[in-house]
């Protein structure tokens, strides 16, 4: 027996617009009630103020009232783009498709849009300063969003002259002191600016040089085979805007003693002054003792025969990748260049066609997208992976810096990318079925139940066996 779903037809995750607007009357009560103090300033603490505040990255703060009321009508128009490029806070998550539990989500409900629409058009009043919420106590700019690392590498430096052609290469290879192994349960980034000289453009960024960079770990004890490989990489890597990675925390990735941390693929870019700067690089270990009892590793696949026309505003590209084994994917992060404006993530399992995910993109910010665990797609082997991408090379794109150009695959941001650098970790028969028995009884599921990204998690043995046999 085989059956057909549509995506959209389980609630488990998904989130699905209200039927009906509220009356007049409702809206109008509503609009005279939002305050500043009441309404706005939880939502700037939960999803704005980790950036927006005094000497952060971003360009202003959204602490207090009277730094927040200029700003009202340009908070409107940002959070109204919703998943397109530019909307503030950055997540590009598309709220009506697909999977919605992601870990660290800090977007804004339709409701909270709302809100901050009408608390704009309605003159931005303050309210009772009664009802302010306590000031939230946010980590130092200077800290780590991982906590304090257990070991941090440092890159080699490199001093990028003010004007000069983007650069990519080797930064070569560092030496850890590291002692004992260890599994890691997080990796961050961060650029550390050595020297800056005068000029550059007044911009976010102007603070870096390093565009990206990735990482490989070489064990010493290792084969020259297995060595070569991992100096290709393999690791989380960096880029601008990309938050800190955290591992599933069943599948650790192992330090080894006396690895070598090789940054294999770096692109630098000037920045408008003369900069030296380095990467350093943090890792959080798990406790001493734990032992990992999955493996993460990426999922990912590309197109690399890209062909984008000059001055088209609707271009898409498509790309297949087939499961080779039963797959909890973990991570979804879209990958384009300046061109993408998004990308959706289809998966095909017999009869079954299933919208994971679509995102907006917008080349200033790359998001990492982690699922929670109970919505993580649990994709049967076979399950073939349908990576649809759409691109802009048009004037109505601002960050196509000259559309006139027909565009190609490379490294620079003005060539092209269509990658998802995916993670997730490969399951025996055995332990697929225990995580699909574990989701079940998660959300609760009955026979017949279905809900995304989980093609198997409806289908009980009778049905299953059935099911191989017509397949």
């Amino acid at each position: 027996m085989t059956r057909t779903f549509l995506s959209l037809s389980v609630a488990v995750g998904v989130a699905l617009a209200p039927a009906f607007p509220a009356p007049a009357f409702a809206q109008d009560a509503a609009a005279a009630d939002v305050t500043f103090t009441k309404d706005i300033a939880p939502i700037l603490q939960r999803s704005c103020q980790k950036c927006h505040r005094p000497d952060s990255l971003a360009p202003i703060s959204l602490i207090d009232y009277e730094e927040v009321r200029p700003w009202a009508r340009a908070m409107k128009q940002r959070t109204a783009l919703r998943d397109k490029p530019g909307v503030m806070p950055p997540w590009f998550i598309e709220r009506d498709i697909g999977i919605q539990g992601f870990k660290n989500d800090p977007s804004l409900s339709e409701d909270e849009i709302l809100k901050i629409a009408t608390w704009a058009d309605n003159g931005a009043p303050r309210g009772d300063p009664a009802d302010m919420p306590p000031p939230v106590a946010f980590i130092d700019v200077d800290e780590w969003e991982i906590g304090e690392p257990d070991l941090i590498v440092s890159s080699p430096s490199v001093t990028v002259q003010a004007e000069q052609p983007d650069w990519w290469g080797s930064l070569g290879e560092v030496q850890t002191a590291q002692g004992e192994d260890r599994y890691v349960a997080a990796v961050e980034y961060k650029e550390v600016t050595e020297s800056r000289g005068a000029g550059g453009r007044d911009t976010v960024g102007s603070l870096f040089v390093f565009h990206h960079a990735t990482m490989g770990v070489v064990d010493p004890d290792a084969s020259p085979e297995e060595q070569d490989r991992a100096r290709l990489g393999g690791w989380p890597v960096h880029e601008v805007g990309r938050n800190a990675d955290f591992f599933n925390p069943e599948a650790g990735r192992l330090m080894p003693a006396g690895a070598t941390v090789v940054f294999n693929n770096n692109h630098l870019h000037a920045n408008g002054a003369e900069t030296a700067a380095h990467l350093d690089v943090g890792f959080k270990f798990h406790p001493r003792g734990y032992e990992p009892t999955l493996r993460e590793q990426g999922v990912q696949w590309a197109i690399v025969d890209i062909d984008l026309e000059a001055m088209d505003a609707e271009q898409e590209l498509e790309s297949y990748f087939v499961v080779p084994d039963n797959l909890k994917m973990t991570i979804f992060e879209p990958h384009m260049h300046a061109p993408g404006v998004r990308m959706c993530l289809e998966a095909i399992w017999g009869r079954t066609r299933e919208m994971l995910n679509c995102a907006g993109y917008d080349h200033g910010w790359v998001r990492v997208y982690t699922y929670q665990d109970d919505t993580a797609p649990l994709l049967p082997k076979g399950t073939i992976l349908r990576l649809v991408g759409y691109f802009n090379n048009s004037p109505s794109n601002p960050n196509v810096p000259d559309p006139r150009n027909w565009s190609g695959d490379g490294q620079r941001s003005v060539d092209q990318m269509f990658i998802n650098l995916a993670r997730g970790i490969y399951l025996t028969d055995e332990q697929f079925a225990e995580e699909i028995v574990a989701r079940r009884e998660k959300l609760g599921l009955e026979p017949g139940d279905m809900v995304v990204g989980c093609p198997l998690c409806g289908l009980y043995e009778e049905e299953q066996a059935e099911t191989d046999a017509s397949e």
